[in-house]
């Protein structure tokens, strides 16, 4: 069948086929991190003996250990109290909770989203190089000179203690209600050790998201390390910031000494672990939240690189920028989604209007093509030079029609990543029935009505099917979109049916304008064209 398709029917078929695959390949498949090679160095599992002293791997049973305390170090001792948030500090001196209250980021099952997940490893948990001055330390709980904060405009601080044989350990904390918060960390006396970041949130994890954690450092660098994907152990200087994330929540720290090694391992399970060879005293800051940009951005302008949408990053920022300047002006994000398809359809419209003009001058030619593909039946190489010659004497690009497709994807594509990692969608409502941007239609309203206004510029699309079973299979793609996007977010299938509206609209100006033009009908053309061959 499709060695019967025409140049720009195939491009069709391999444009449509590319884009199913994209989406299916890279879920299975999601592309692998690389790793900068001027400021990170990478080890494999066979430490050298030298580099295992400066920087020991975290083997097993010490992860274990840090997950397995006894109940008695797992007390809470100081609760920290706001609006938006309650945060636990407990007897090892870690943040061992941390519970979102808005409602918006509550759980499917109608649960506050908690941050702190209790297996994994907690944030500003010190561990020290010297086994049993380690294990004394897992066992000596902290004191604190307050057990409760409320958060209010003012900032709140609380000073922790730990008595140990050889030295004492303080950790001085001050939270803020927007969810950051600074912290030193001090020791009485010298020992090498180290300082957690903590793991990633473990809220939920949708078909294409990245979890895991991140390192951004040097002049603008970033390296991902997913779950389950992390080898050996990587080393990092010159570091701005690390994250713990997931798709909207992130454990942040940032603001310390760039001469400091960062480090990476992985954990029993292939997880990253992060943290820092920290010196006897260290000052720092650190955020726990939702991955919102206003709210990294007025903390610290470096926070938003901890805004992550995998390897559309570069594309899905300032399509992310546009949408969240059009909401302040909507104060809507479904509002602010109409707008920006509206103005990349302005963007893009020269070149969408010349693709359908394309698609109706190929429409008006195909009887003269067809004249000469009989004409010079048995001669493929003098029926090319003549088909040419007629696409060139009239305008038409064979595959000019494809362009409005093609422009699209990557358009589609990062908004796709906006739509899945954005937490500013969580909750946020469009109109009636459309409450949450972020989740798929529930009444599936959407999903039909970009089907049906596909089917509709399908229908009055030009088209130059010679094969009636190709074009019925054409006719499916919409039934089978339909279905392809009942799962995805409501804001990306507005997106996509707003983009099928002005498609038809313009598609709508463009075959007026045809109807009233002459359609081509000069036989002389066919003579010339034979002469000239």
């Amino acid at each position: 069948m499709f060695e019967k398709l025409t140049s720009n029917q195939r491009l069709l078929v391999a444009v449509g086929l590319s884009f199913v695959f994209f989406i299916g390949y890279t879920t299975i498949f999601p592309p692998k991190p690389t790793l900068a090679e001027n400021n990170v160095t990478k080890e494999a599992d066979a430490t050298p003996a030298v580099a295992q002293e400066k920087s020991p791997v975290v083997s097993d049973s010490s992860v274990k250990l840090d997950n397995s305390l006894s109940t008695g170090n797992k007390v809470g001792l100081v609760t920290v109290k706001s609006d938006d948030f309650t945060m636990t500090i407990d007897t090892l001196g870690r943040i061992s909770s941390h519970i979102m209250l808005q409602k918006k980021y509550d759980k499917a099952e109608g649960q506050h989203a908690e941050l702190i997940d209790s297996e994994s490893v907690k944030p500003l948990l010190v561990r020290f190089a010297d086994n049993s001055l380690n294990e004394e330390a897992v066992k000596v709980p902290y004191i604190a000179d307050v057990a409760t904060l409320t958060l209010g405009d003012k900032p709140q601080s609380v000073v922790l203690t730990q008595t140990l044989s050889k030295l004492t350990v303080t950790k001085t904390f001050t939270f803020y209600k927007d969810g950051h918060y600074d912290a030193k960390v001090a020791l009485s006396n010298d020992a090498r050790y180290y300082l957690d970041l903590g793991q990633r949130p473990k809220i939920e994890k949708k078909m294409m998201t990245v979890a895991g954690a991140m390192v951004y450092y040097g002049d603008g660098k970033t390296t991902i390390f997913k779950d389950g994907d992390v080898e050996g152990r990587s080393t990092f200087t010159d570091v701005h910031l690390i994250s713990a994330f997931d798709q909207y929540f992130a454990n942040i720290l940032y603001g310390f000494d760039k001469k400091l090694n960062v480090l990476v391992d992985r954990d029993k399970n292939g997880d990253p672990r992060t943290y820092i060879d920290a010196p006897r005293e260290i000052t720092l800051h650190g955020y726990i939240g939702a991955k919102t940009y206003t709210t990294l951005k007025s903390i610290d302008p470096v926070l938003v690189n901890a805004i992550e949408y995998g390897w559309f990053t570069f594309a899905s920022r300032p399509l992310f920028a546009v949408l969240a300047w059009l909401d302040s002006i909507f104060g809507n994000w479904g509002w602010a989604i109409i707008g920006l398809t509206a103005l990349v359809r302005m963007v893009l419209y020269p070149l969408t209007y010349k693709g359908m003009v394309s698609m109706q001058k190929m429409k008006q030619i195909s009887p003269k093509i067809k004249e000469l593909q009989a004409k010079y039946k048995g001669d493929p190489q003098r029926t090319n030079a003549a088909v040419m010659e007629m696409y060139k004497k009239h305008g038409a690009n064979p595959l000019g029609g494809c362009l409005p497709m093609v422009l699209q994807i990557p358009v589609f594509f990062a908004m796709y990543r906006v739509f899945l990692n954005a937490p500013e969608l969580q909750g946020a409502p469009w109109i009636l029935w459309v409450q949450d941007l972020s989740r798929m239609d529930h009444l599936f309203i959407l999903p039909i009505l970009m089907g049906a206004t596909m089917y509709y510029q399908q229908k009055i699309t030009p088209s130059n099917f010679t094969d009636p079973l190709q074009e019925k299979v054409f006719k499916f793609l919409p039934v089978i979109f339909t279905f392809f996007f009942v799962t995805f977010p409501s804001g990306l299938v507005l997106y996509w049916f707003i983009n099928n509206l002005f498609s038809i609209g313009q598609q709508f100006i463009v075959n007026k304008q045809f109807e009233k033009a002459p359609v081509i009908s000069d036989e002389k053309q066919l003579e010339k064209t034979d002469d000239k061959n």
